[in-house]
């Protein structure tokens, strides 16, 4: 296993992964054409070509000798949702789950975390859905705080996540 900065021609691989693990973890009962839709439209190889390009946007990989197994993305400028967070997110977290418990979701997470103290902050923040249960357990274990409380808009739509901030001095 590799960890490396994303550049543009792992976009497809990334989106792949992204539509992999946010369908597997959020639509337990079946697919259905609203969130299919979604997932379609926000996990596109030209958005994320734009992520890796953004300056304000610091993505890793994780590759194993096959392709990536799993990616982090930290973006800085990012206002939390509750206060007394900085202005550092991990704002996407995935790990492909054939390959859970390998260690790869920890060394992903220390790479994020290297990056934001070279970038100095203080601390970083994420949000996951509250009834991600295995989510919840490892970022607890990894010293994450509960902070507060959001929610994920699609559409119409709310669903509550939960906010976690690590502090990294």
């Amino acid at each position: 296993m590799t960890l490396r900065k994303a550049n543009v021609s792992d976009a497809s691989s990334i989106a792949a992964i992204s539509i992999e693990v946010w369908i597997g973890t959020y639509l337990k009962r079946g697919v259905s054409a609203f969130f299919a839709d979604y997932a379609l439209d926000e996990f596109t190889p030209s958005k994320i070509e734009r992520l890796i390009s953004d300056s304000s946007q610091h993505i890793v990989v994780s590759e194993n000798e096959q392709g990536i197994d799993g990616f982090i993305r930290v973006s800085s400028d990012s206002k939390a949702p509750v206060s007394g967070c900085s202005e550092v997110e991990i704002s996407t977290f995935y790990v492909q789950p054939r390959h859970h418990g390998k260690g790869i979701g920890k060394r992903l997470l220390y790479a994020a975390f290297q990056h934001c103290r070279d970038e100095a902050a203080e601390s970083v923040w994420l949000t996951t859905n509250a009834e991600n249960d295995p989510a919840i357990e490892f970022y607890l274990a990894q010293g994450f705080e509960h902070v507060g409380e959001t929610h994920f808009r699609i559409a119409d739509e709310a669903y509550l996540n939960n906010v976690y901030s690590y502090r990294l001095a």
